[in-house]
């Protein structure tokens, strides 16, 4: 969660110190949000909370491809695969 007292810094502090204000990012773990003439521009994450973001919305984007392909017919029915996936268990 953002601290709106210690992680929100105009693009130009961010530039002037961007080395702090990593080392801050790092340590608390939390993103930093960049200002241009104080409005919210960009969000500053550390590499692994990117990747963990990322992760979860891939998995977002998955289920809402397969929520939209049941809506359509696709598909098959939940049933079916576990008992194909138990029939290739048995014959190993």
């Amino acid at each position: 969660m953002i601290d709106v007292t210690q992680d929100i810094h105009s693009l130009t502090t961010f530039k002037r110190n961007s080395s702090g204000l990593m080392k801050h990012m790092k340590k608390t773990g939390r993103p930093l949000v960049l200002t241009v003439k104080g409005k919210a521009e960009a969000v500053l994450l550390d590499a692994a909370a990117y990747q963990e973001v990322a992760s979860q919305l891939d998995a977002v984007a998955s289920i809402r491809r397969g929520l939209a392909e049941a809506r359509k017919g696709a598909g098959r029915p939940a049933d079916e695969v576990f008992d194909e996936l138990d029939r290739e268990d048995a014959n190993g």
